[in-house]
């Protein structure tokens, strides 16, 4: 029987590598409980909770200590519950439509998913010209070659991405290459 690893080993590795901002992702029936442990056992670590569904999501996170909460979408009612929840907020949105929705609640940032299927560079370049204060955080098939071609773009603030994880490397417990991959992936925002 193959245990699985502790999310502190790879929370550390992750932070050791440069990245303290981790989103873990509510997949898992042991999500909420790696945030609980990550917050307690990783003190340099901000945490997050991410595919925030549900308003029962926003208030799990929150009670697990998540700092911040991230969607890939949005409803009235998610939103509602993101805003009021105390945690720093970023619903997804991929039309100007949802942009425009949470401009109007008084947010300046957002989630774009799925980045790459929803038209990627092209799109967030044709959004900038009529919405050119508002930033993105875009995921969703994108890899450590095609970040900086997103970062590069004024109307995005960072980019996520699982390539940083691996599944093989997580399973094999190869903390160094994840260290390796986090660490490049820190350097993107400072060239």
């Amino acid at each position: 029987m193959t245990r699985r690893p502790s999310p502190c080993t790879l929370a550390r590795a992750l932070v050791a590598g440069g990245l303290t901002v981790l989103e873990v992702t509510l997949r898992t029936k042991c999500a909420l409980a790696s945030i609980k442990r990550i917050v307690a056992e990783v003190p340099d670590a901000v945490v997050g909770a991410g595919t925030i569904l549900t308003q029962a999501d926003v208030a799990a996170s929150v009670e697990a200590g998540a700092e911040f909460l991230v969607s890939p979408g949005s409803t009235p009612a998610v939103l509602d519950a993101m805003l009021d929840s105390g945690a720093a907020p970023l619903p997804g949105a991929a039309t100007a439509s949802e942009v425009m929705v949470f401009i109007e609640r008084g947010l300046g940032h957002g989630k774009f998913f799925p980045a790459k299927p929803a038209g990627g560079i092209a799109y967030l370049k044709a959004l900038a010209g009529p919405i050119p204060d508002f930033r993105f955080c875009p995921t969703g098939g994108i890899d450590l070659a095609g970040a900086p071609d997103f970062l590069a773009l004024p109307n995005v603030a960072c980019v996520g991405g699982s390539w940083i994880t691996p599944k093989d490397a997580v399973a094999a417990g190869d903390w160094g290459q994840i260290e390796t991959l986090a660490r490049e992936a820190a350097q993107l925002g400072t060239t």
